[in-house]
C-alpha cells in the first residue's frame, strides 16, 4: 500500500478527570511464547522455537497500538496471546486490571465480550458451509446474548455498519470479495462491542483499494464505538495511518516502542531505520535523495538466536558488547523507548557510544 494522507492524528495516552494518566486498558510483562521441539517416540524435548521471548507493553484506552515487524519476528503470536487463544509459556497478561494470563475456556468465557480478534486471512476465517448471518451471529448464540429486536435484525445493522447490505444476510462465504469477507470478519468482531480488538494483518490480503477502504472503515469504527486497537501489520504506511503508538518486534523482541511521529521522524533502532528506508515514497525527488538500507543476510532461527543483541548478526553498528550483552528496553525520550547499545538519533547523555546524532555508513546501503 503507497502512502496514506490524511493520517490518524497522534495522541497522548487518555488522561482522568484529576488530570493523573488513565489506567491501562490492557497489560502486559514479561509475556513469552516457547514452542517445544520433541523428538523420538517418547516426545522429548530437545528445544523450542522462541516465537515471543520476554515483551512489555502497555495499551491505554481508545488508542491504537500498532506492531511491525518481519515475517516470523512472533507478531501474530503476541496477538493470539493477548487474546487468549494461545496459552502463554510466561509473564503475564492483564485486562482491565484482572490477571487473565491463565485463565480457563470458561474463565475467558466472559471476557470474550470485551476482546476480540480480527484474522488476516478474510477467506479461511469464514466457514464456507454457514451463512453470513450465521457467521456474524454466532457471538450472539455462544454468549446467550439476545440483542434488542432479535439476532437477525442485529446482524443485519452491524452488516451496515460495515458497508454491506442488510440482503447478504442469507448469502455465503463464496459469494464475496476478499474485502467483502473482511468487513464480515469486523462485524463478527464487533458484535458484542467489545472494547479491545486485536487485528492480525487485517489488510494484508486485500488489493491496494481494499486496503484503503477497510483502514477507513476502521478508524470511522473507533472513532464511533470508542474501539482500542492492537493492529498487527508489516506495511509500515498503512501503519502510520492507523497507529498512535507503534511498537518494532524482531525475532520475538520489542526493540523500540515511542508514539507514531517519534518514531517516524527519528527512529532510534538501526531496524527501524532499515524498515523504514523500505517504505515506497511517491515523491522522486524525496526518494533520490533517501537512504537505502539493505540488511545483510537472513533472520536468524528462533530455536537458536544470536546471544546478546538478537540484530547484532545483520547490524552494521554491532560492537563485542552486542554480543555478550542483551540491551534492555529503556527510554531516552520521553515516551521512546529503544533496546540498543549504539542508539541512532538519541539525546547525547544517552548515547553508549558518544556518538548521539552521528549516523555511521551503514553496510549495503545503496
Amino acid at each position: 500500500m503507497t502512502e496514506t494522507t490524511g493520517e490518524k492524528n497522534t495522541t497522548a495516552a487518555p488522561a482522568e478527570p484529576d488530570g493523573t494518566a488513565a489506567a491501562p486498558l490492557l497489560k502486559v510483562r514479561g509475556l513469552v511464547r516457547h514452542f517445544p521441539i520433541t523428538k523420538g517416540l517418547l516426545k522429548r524435548q530437545v528445544g523450542a522455537v522462541q516465537a515471543v521471548d520476554g515483551i512489555d507493553f502497555d495499551v491505554h484506552p481508545g488508542e491504537t497500538l500498532g506492531v511491525v515487524g518481519e515475517s516470523g519476528c512472533g507478531k501474530s503470536t503476541m496477538g493470539r496471546l493477548i487474546t487468549r487463544l494461545d496459552e502463554p509459556t510466561g509473564g503475564t497478561i492483564e485486562f482491565e486490571g484482572r490477571d487473565i494470563t491463565h485463565l480457563s475456556t470458561g474463565g475467558m468465557r466472559p471476557m470474550r465480550r470485551d476482546v476480540q480478534m480480527i484474522f488476516q486471512d478474510p477467506y479461511g476465517s469464514l466457514n464456507p458451509r454457514h451463512t453470513i448471518g450465521g457467521i456474524v451471529g454466532t457471538p450472539f448464540r455462544l454468549q446467550g446474548v439476545e440483542p434488542e429486536g432479535g439476532v437477525k435484525k442485529e446482524v443485519q445493522r452491524l452488516l451496515e455498519l460495515v458497508g454491506l447490505s442488510p440482503e447478504h444476510y442469507n448469502r455465503y462465504p463464496h459469494e464475496f470479495s476478499g474485502g467483502q469477507r473482511q468487513r464480515i470478519g469486523i462485524a463478527r468482531a464487533l458484535a458484542l462491542k467489545p472494547k479491545l480488538v486485536v487485528a492480525d494483518e487485517p489488510v494484508s490480503a486485500l488489493d491496494v483499494s481494499i486496503q484503503a477502504q477497510v483502514v477507513n472503515l476502521m478508524d470511522d469504527l473507533q472513532e464511533e464505538l470508542g474501539l482500542t486497537y492492537v493492529i498487527i501489520a508489516h506495511d509500515l504506511s498503512v501503519i502510520r495511518h492507523v497507529s498512535d503508538r507503534i511498537a518494532v518486534m524482531y525475532l520475538g523482541k520489542i526493540v523500540e516502542l515511542a508514539d507514531r511521529s517519534s518514531l517516524y521522524e527519528a527512529p532510534m533502532h538501526p531496524y527501524t531505520k532499515a524498515l523504514l528506508s523500505a517504505v515506497p515514497v511517491p515523491d522522486p525527488k524525496r526518494r533520490t535523495k533517501r537512504d537505502r538500507i539493505l540488511l545483510k543476510g537472513d533472520v536468524p532461527s528462533p530455536i537458536n538466536p544470536p546471544s546478546g543483541c538478537r540484530f547484532r548478526t545483520r547490524c552494521w553498528k554491532a560492537t563485542e558488547v552486542c554480543a555478550t550483552t542483551e540491551p534492555p528496553l529503556v527510554a531516552l525520550r520521553t515516551g521512546h523507548q529503544v533496546a540498543c547499545h549504539h542508539p541512532e538519533n538519541a539525546p547525547d547523555a544517552a548515547a553508549p557510544d558518544g556518538a548521539a546524532g552521528r549516523t555511521p555508513e551503514p553496510t549495503g546501503k545503496e
